[in-house]
């Protein structure tokens, strides 16, 4: 499980050799479900913190 990793339109940013960001996709998502969630962390909010 990865939590928190860059935005799938940025890895190939993020991994300087082009076939291995696309590898790494392939196996990441080739069976994954997506969640992207929006708004401000719930942990965040308990904390009593603004980020």
């Amino acid at each position: 499980m990865l939590l928190q990793p860059p935005p799938i339109n940025k890895w190939h940013d993020s991994i300087a050799e082009p076939t291995v960001a696309d590898s790494i996709l392939d196996r990441l998502l080739g069976s994954a479900h997506r969640i992207e969630l929006q708004g401000q962390s719930l942990r965040r909010k308990k904390l009593g913190k603004n980020m």
